[in-house]
């Protein structure tokens, strides 16, 4: 994925060369990272790059507000986050993720299958639910910070994630002794 570039030299919106540089340095350590955690909660690689994209660009744009944060890694998640809850919303997003892989790669031990129905089976979530989950149990982040993250009570964060826990467990009970057989 190829990081943002600076503006032109008259842009009125870039911000100069130190915060660029800045910038340009954050975002190349987190740019693999968001783009992970946007794939657990939207299923599909190509609208994750999209997203990764439009929230660096959003944090670009506020950059100068952003770098005093006192964890510019949360605020970037968050960011993440409300455009993947944005793009959820436009009526205009109607792309389907099949299940139909164009190709399918050798896997002996049956690791990438075991994968897929990981990843299938949070795409049955609702998209805060899929959040919830990927933030607690893929990010490792307590209760509070999911609750402080995604504005929601912590009995809320606890309560949903109970629930698509229960969710996961009904749908892959059945698949994962297949797969493990």
């Amino acid at each position: 994925m190829r990081l943002l570039r600076a503006g032109r030299p008259d842009d009125p919106g870039r911000q100069g060369g130190a915060a660029d540089l800045e910038f340009t340095q954050y975002a190349s350590g987190a740019v693999t990272r968001l783009r992970d955690t946007a794939y657990l909660m939207c299923r599909d690689w190509h609208l994750a790059d999209d997203l990764t994209q439009t929230a660096l660009t959003k944090l670009y744009l506020a950059w100068p507000r952003v770098a005093k944060a006192e964890d510019v890694d949360a605020y970037a998640r968050k960011v993440l986050l409300r455009t993947l809850l944005d793009h959820r919303r436009r009526r205009s997003t109607g792309e389907v993720v099949t299940a139909t892989l164009p190709e399918t790669p050798d896997a002996a031990d049956g690791a990438a299958e075991l994968r897929l129905t990981l990843v299938d089976a949070l795409g049955l979530l609702k998209p805060v639910d899929r959040a919830i989950i990927v933030l607690r149990y893929w990010e490792d982040y307590s209760v509070e910070r999911v609750a402080s993250l995604l504005e929601l009570r912590e009995g809320a964060v606890r309560t949903r994630s109970m629930r698509a826990l229960a969710k996961l467990r009904e749908v892959l009970g059945v698949e994962l002794a297949d797969l493990l057989a």
